[in-house]
C-alpha cells in the first residue's frame, strides 16, 4: 500500500493532503507523482484513500453504489458523520437523490441560464467599466466576488443590497485555517440565514427560482405526491447559493491568472472572440475550482490490486486526473486549441454539477467583456492570494496591471 511514510522510486516519500498550503499552492508536480507511483494512495495521518489517473476518478465519480455521496462529498464532512439533512441532494443517493435533483433540475434549467445572459453582461460591464485608464483590475475583488453573488441573487429573488451578505456567509463557512481541515458540525449546512428569504417568498411570490422551490410539486422517494417543506426548501436554497458562488468565483480568479501566463493566446482570444468557448473548457480542465471531491466506500473494492475497505474515504483528485498524461497531450500546458476531449471540472455520474450550464454562461460572459476592456494584462503575482479552503483550490485576491 503506497501511504505517507513510504518512499517513491526516487527515495522520497510521497505526502498529500489538501489542508497544506504549501501543497495547495503549486500541486501538478506532486499530482504527477501520484499518478506515476501511488495511483492509489493511502494518507495514514488523515486516514483517506486517493485516486489520481483520469481513468480512475472518472470510475469512481461514475460509481454512486460503490463510492456514495450520501455522507457528503467534502472529506471533513464524511468523517464528521453528521445527518445529512432532507433536501441536500448533493449529499444524497438514489432513491431520495433522484426525487429532489428532479425538483431542482425542472427550475435550474440550460435555457433559463441563458435567458439571463442579458443581465449576465449588464452586471459586468457594471463591475468593469469604472476600471478602464485606472491600470489595474483584481479579477476577484472587481468580478470574482460580485457577479456570481448577483447572478445567483437575481436567480433566487434575493433582494440585491443583501447579496454580499449572502455570498460572504457561504464563503466563510468552507474557508479552514490554514494547514487545518474545515471545522463542521451538524449545523453547518442547513440553510441558516435564508428563512427571511423563504417567509417573505410565501407572502410575496415573483418569478424567481424560489418562489418555483416553494410552489413546486414533486414525488418523493416514498412515493407521495407534495410539495417541498419550508425546510427543504431552505435546504435547496443553500446548496444552489453556495454552489454557484464559490466555484464560479475560483473560475474568474484562473482565467486571470492563467491568461496572464499566456499572453500570446489571450491576444489571439481578444482578436477571435470565436475562441472563447474553447478557452473556458481549457481553464476548466487546466485549474478546476474544485480540486477533488471526497466519497464514502460503501464495499470493498480493489483499485491498482489492493482493497479498499468499505467504510474508508476515498479522494477523487479531479485537477490530477485532468492532467492525466494517458488522457491528454502536454497535458500541463494551456491550448486554447486543444482538441475537444471532455475533462471532470464538473463532476460525472448522477451528482455531476447541476450548475455547469450556468458556469459556463458566466465564465464566457466574463471573459468576453473583460477582453473588450482589458486585451492585456499581467497579474501581480506578489500581491496575489490564494484562498485557504480545503474543498477548492483559488484565489482571495488576484490583482493585475492592464496595458
Amino acid at each position: 500500500m503506497s501511504n505517507n511514510s513510504e518512499a517513491g522510486p526516487g527515495g522520497k516519500a510521497i505526502y498529500w493532503d489538501s489542508f497544506n498550503p504549501e501543497i495547495s499552492a503549486n500541486p501538478y508536480s506532486l499530482y504527477k507523482r501520484l499518478r506515476d507511483e501511488a495511483p492509489l494512495y493511502y494518507n495514514k495521518e488523515h486516514d483517506f484513500y486517493a485516486v489520481s489517473r483520469f481513468a480512475d476518478v472518472e470510475r469512481c465519480l461514475a460509481d454512486h453504489q460503490s463510492f456514495s455521496s450520501a455522507r457528503g462529498d467534502i472529506f471533513e464532512i464524511i468523517k464528521a458523520n453528521i445527518d445529512v439533512p432532507p433536501g441536500m441532494f448533493i449529499w444524497e443517493d438514489p432513491p431520495e437523490h433522484t426525487a429532489y435533483r428532479a425538483v431542482v433540475s425542472r427550475v435550474f434549467t440550460p435555457r433559463r441560464m441563458n435567458d439571463l445572459a442579458g443581465k449576465i453582461r449588464a452586471y459586468c460591464a457594471s463591475c468593469l467599466d469604472p476600471l478602464v485608464g485606472t491600470g489595474r483590475i483584481d479579477f476577484i475583488a472587481d468580478l470574482g466576488a460580485k457577479l456570481p453573488g448577483g447572478v445567483i441573487g437575481m436567480l433566487l429573488g434575493i433582494p440585491e443590497q443583501d447579496r454580499d451578505i449572502v455570498r460572504e456567509r457561504v464563503e466563510a463557512s468552507l474557508r479552514t485555517e490554514a494547514g487545518q481541515p474545515m471545522s463542521v458540525d451538524q449545523t453547518s449546512f442547513q440553510g441558516e440565514g435564508f428563512e427571511e428569504y423563504i417567509d417573505w417568498r410565501v407572502k410575496n411570490p415573483s418569478s424567481d427560482l424560489m418562489t418555483e422551490l416553494l410552489g413546486v410539486e414533486f414525488q418523493d422517494a416514498t412515493g407521495t405526491r407534495r410539495k417541498l417543506t419550508r425546510e427543504e426548501v431552505l435546504i435547496c436554497v443553500n446548496v444552489i447559493a453556495g454552489a454557484g458562488n464559490e466555484t464560479t468565483n475560483r473560475l474568474i480568479g484562473w482565467i486571470g491568472r492563467v491568461l496572464s501566463d499566456y499572453p500570446e493566446q489571450r491576444r489571439e482570444i481578444a482578436a477571435n472572440s470565436a475562441l472563447i468557448p474553447a478557452a473556458i473548457e481549457e481553464i476548466l480542465r487546466l485549474d478546476p475550482p474544485s480540486n477533488q471531491v471526497a466519497r464514502y466506500v460503501t464495499r470493498d473494492v480493489e483499485i491498482h490490486g489492493q482493497t479498499v475497505a468499505a467504510g474508508s474515504v476515498l479522494q477523487c483528485l479531479i485537477a490530477a486526473a485532468n492532467r492525466d498524461e494517458r488522457r491528454y497531450t502536454d497535458p500541463d500546458r494551456f491550448d486554447v486549441h486543444r482538441e475537444a476531449t471532455p475533462h471532470l471540472a464538473f463532476g460525472r455520474g448522477i451528482h455531476a454539477c447541476l450548475g455547469s450550464a450556468l458556469a459556463r454562461v458566466e465564465g464566457r460572459i466574463a471573459l468576453e467583456e473583460i477582453l473588450k476592456r482589458f486585451p492585456d494584462w499581467t497579474v501581480d503575482l506578489e500581491n496575489a492570494r490564494m484562498s485557504p479552503s480545503s474543498s477548492t483550490r483559488g484565489w482571495d485576491a488576484v490583482p493585475a496591471f492592464t496595458h
